[in-house]
């Protein structure tokens, strides 16, 4: 009997957060949405609106603030 073959997946699903957020807040829906890490306020998830408006990833919140 041979060894259980063991598998590796790397998913990349993209703008996953906003879609999440989105999901619970559909007023949402076609607005720019950026979505930023607890740890050191930088953009971890972007809208394609956000895109649009030039948000980079991994942008630090101070750097977005005027926008809001």
């Amino acid at each position: 009997m041979s060894a259980p073959e063991t598998s590796f997946a790397l998913v990349d699903c993209d703008q996953f957060y906003v879609s999440c957020e989105r999901l619970f807040n559909p007023r949402l829906c076609g607005k720019p949405v950026v979505v930023l890490s607890n740890n050191d306020g930088c953009a971890i998830s972007r809208s394609p609106e956000a895109k649009t408006l030039g948000v980079q990833m991994a942008a630090p919140w101070f750097l977005m603030q005027d926008w809001q």
